[in-house]
């Protein structure tokens, strides 16, 4: 089983993302489910996403205290302690930022490190910043955990017409787009 942590902000996308990442492992035949949490306040606000994903069916539904992966979904999080906590060792962590690896100070519990710059290629391609089309296309480059393809197609199912578009290149973008580094 791998487990993921996604944090955003709301109004980034950041559930919804964790949400077509489940229909894109169902495509693949894999076992998933996704868990939002919220705080009591909502745009602009922390949000958190948890998903699992196995070959055998899941039974735990709780949040993820010791994920493989961490996905950033808004640079300006990285700041918060609770971010990489918990993080296995030799993990992933997948970023929106611009900054080199250099500058970001990143935990040395980290395994490899896909980084993107989510927010200027949504705000290019979809004239906005959310940024979970960009990241879901990030979270492939960096892991293989999922082919595009079927991310591809639980975008397109998700977004119809010239938003479905919209997203589908700014997915591609960013799976195009991610710097990833292996470090340990």
């Amino acid at each position: 089983m791998k487990e993921i942590r996604f944090h955003g902000r709301g109004g980034q996308g950041t559930v919804l993302a964790s949400v077509i990442l489940v229909k894109a492992f169902t495509k693949e035949k894999k076992y998933s489910s996704a868990i939002p949490y919220f705080g009591f306040e909502r745009r602009g606000a922390p949000v958190t996403a948890f998903l699992r994903f196995d070959d055998h069916p899941l039974r735990e539904k709780t949040q993820i205290y010791v994920p493989d992966c961490v996905v950033v979904m808004d640079p300006a999080l990285k700041r918060s302690p609770e971010i990489f906590q918990g993080l296995k060792q030799g993990g992933i962590l997948i970023m929106s930022t611009r900054k080199a690896i250099e500058e970001l100070n990143l935990p040395p519990t980290i395994g490899k490190f896909g980084c993107v710059d989510a927010i200027r290629i949504s705000l290019d391609i979809l004239g906005s910043p959310i940024t979970n089309s960009c990241m879901l296309g990030a979270f492939v480059a960096t892991t293989g955990w999922v082919g595009l393809d079927s991310v591809l197609q639980s975008i397109k199912e998700t977004w119809p017409g010239e938003m479905g578009e919209k997203n589908l290149r700014a997915a591609r973008a960013g799976f195009e787009g991610t710097k990833v580094i292996q470090l340990n």
